[in-house]
């Protein structure tokens, strides 16, 4: 079933633009009186009837609609440096969003090589992933995110687990499946290629956050943040 996606609903009625309208009546070639399903993104599923076509616009009647689809009680904000070849990092986008992250903060770290992301890309990554697996809830995308502010600006509750996955050498590391309580909200920082600076671990240390690793072996950067996306979803 093909899944749309639209943030501009005003009950009874729902407007597809854009590519999502073009997707639908062009490539589709859907007609006024059938139905179709949409996403608001925001977490509510819904299912309506085409009324018209436009050139640009598709505006469909709200038939049924069912609020937090397929959501969870807790959250996972993801902090994560994208790697050198965005490819693998829009791999770990499209799966965070299949196995369930609701916030993504792409970091700057010292070591980080890419420095640059396209955010609209990204987005557009998310939205495809999110219809795709049949999900209402599109993760918040932050812009790329220097590493000492996303900390200094950190407000999070005492209740938030914090974590920093690293590959150094440190006697206070344990499994992030042993310190993560389930079913808790939670923040992870995973690095880039070159993992993160003795002064940012440190940082992070100094800021509440836990230091864990995710197994014996070293992990590509997009890997890490799927295991701990995965483990976070079904401890």
């Amino acid at each position: 079933m093909n899944v749309f996606f639209t943030r501009h609903i005003d009950p009874p009625y729902a407007f597809l633009e854009g590519e999502e309208a073009h997707h639908a009546a062009r490539v589709l070639r859907k007609q006024v009186g059938e139905e179709l399903a949409w996403v608001d993104g925001r977490g509510t599923f819904y299912t309506g009837r085409i009324e018209a076509i436009s050139k640009k616009t598709v505006r469909l009647q709200i038939l049924n609609s069912r609020s937090d689809f397929l959501e969870r009680s807790f959250q996972l904000h993801l902090a994560i440096a994208p790697t050198k070849n965005i490819a693998r990092f829009e791999w770990l986008l499209e799966k965070a969003v299949e196995v369930g992250v609701e916030r993504i903060t792409p970091l700057l770290c010292r070591h980080s090589e890419r420095k640059q992301i396209r955010h609209d890309r990204l987005e557009r990554i998310l939205i495809a992933a999110m219809k795709q697996s049949g999900r209402a809830r599109l993760p918040v995308l932050d812009e790329l995110t220097p590493f000492g502010k996303f900390l200094s600006a950190l407000q999070a509750p005492e209740s938030v687990q914090k974590f920093i996955a690293h590959c150094a050498a440190d006697p206070q590391k344990r499994h992030f499946a042993r310190c993560y309580q389930a079913g808790k909200d939670a923040i992870a920082l995973i690095g880039p290629e070159g993992d993160f600076s003795a002064e940012e671990i440190a940082e992070a240390k100094e800021a509440g956050f836990t230091p864990v690793h995710l197994g014996p072996g070293r992990l590509r950067t997009e890997t890490a943040g799927l295991v701990v996306a995965v483990l976070v979803a079904n401890l």
